[in-house]
């Protein structure tokens, strides 16, 4: 395995706990010298996972639709950052470019993207 795909939350949670959680496994990708796959937001726990991952020296690729920019990017972002059409095309590419995926705490949107994964 090479590129892991991780689905999180654009929210920190109700726990540090969640955040703690999300930046431990980013600093585990590096250390593990795998590329992460994310949903291209610095906000949340995705946020907090993938820039953990890039300090840690992973290459870090975003994937995210045109319509959530606004919402999910606060700021400088981390790694290539990579604007689609739309949720298809961005769980599409998300399943080409990885090789596995992992799931932190997150709302519906999370569950939709890690259950259709599944499906494909």
């Amino acid at each position: 395995m090479k590129t892991v795909c991780v689905f999180a939350g654009s929210s920190k949670g109700a726990s540090a706990a969640y955040a703690e959680a999300a930046r431990a496994l980013g600093k585990e990708i590096a250390k593990r010298n795998l590329r992460m796959v994310y949903g291209g937001g610095n906000i949340g726990l995705m946020g907090e996972c993938a820039t953990a991952a890039f300090e840690g020296g992973s290459e870090v690729v975003g994937v995210i639709p045109e319509r959530l920019m606004p919402k999910e990017v606060s700021g400088k972002t981390v790694g290539d950052v990579r604007v689609v059409k739309d949720m298809h095309e961005r769980k599409a590419m998300m399943n080409e470019l990885s090789d596995g995926f992992i799931c932190l705490p997150g709302g519906w949107g999370t569950l939709e993207e890690a259950l259709e994964m599944i499906t494909w």
